[in-house]
């Protein structure tokens, strides 16, 4: 079930992405190696995409579910729909949003981006190690940065010996601090996009007339043509 779930999400979001993306140059050259690398990141950010989509539908997804097991409690055909499914929906998402976010992701930018190290044999595997190593060195970066501010902070051992517990507090953290700021970024662009879509609306709908004066308008429209008629 949360196969047929994700391939469903998975197909849809690969028309979503190939109906917006924008046509690149390379598309036109028909170099291999270049659409090979454009679909290998294609995929991944419809691999991701479909995460964060199936994030956003969990909720909904469980709360029908739940009345739906609650209206019909002695159905058969929907007792797949139980807490199981529920939680490992959840642990999916959970884990997937955390690969997409700190691996795939980074590494389909850097993927697009690389064109393999000089002296390498090129191919996509030349590409595919110029973006590990990158991935790897800027992995090892953030951590080392993190790690200096937090003894800076701390000032102690015991703030430099959290950072051995990446896997078990960071990064079950990581998710939230995210979403936090996705909160924060919808809520300030979502003013500017209403205005937005107001204006736009205004432009399109024509106004109504029912409070403009037609004296008004006929006087103004005789004095047009007496101008013109002196003119001519």
């Amino acid at each position: 079930i949360c196969t047929l779930l994700f391939v469903s999400l998975y197909i849809l979001c690969h028309f979503i992405i190939t109906r917006f993306k924008k046509h690149t140059d390379f598309a036109a050259v028909h170099d291999d190696e270049d659409a090979a690398v454009n679909r290998i990141a294609l995929g991944l950010c419809t691999f991701t995409l479909a995460v964060a989509l199936g994030a956003v539908l969990l909720l909904p997804f469980s709360i029908i579910s739940n009345e739906v097991l609650l209206s019909f409690p002695q159905n058969y055909y929907i007792q797949w729909l139980n807490g199981s499914l529920i939680h490992g929906l959840w642990n999916l998402v959970f884990l997937f949003s955390n690969l997409s976010l700190v691996f795939l992701m980074p590494f389909a930018y850097f993927f697009t981006e690389s064109e393999g190290f000089v002296g390498s044999k090129k191919g996509i595997m030349a590409r595919v190690y110029e973006t590990s190593v990158v991935l790897l060195l800027l992995t090892l970066l953030v951590l080392g940065m993190v790690w200096v501010a937090s003894a800076i902070v701390g000032n102690d051992a015991a703030s430099r010996q959290s950072l051995y517990d990446l896997w078990e507090y960071y990064l079950p953290y990581l998710y939230s601090c995210i979403s936090l700021f996705g909160v924060l970024l919808l809520l300030l662009c979502t003013p500017f996009g209403l205005s937005t879509m107001f204006t736009v609306t205004g432009k399109l709908l024509v106004k109504p007339r029912l409070l403009e004066d037609l004296d008004e308008q006929l006087s103004c429209t005789r004095l047009e043509e007496a101008a013109v008629s002196r003119r001519m």
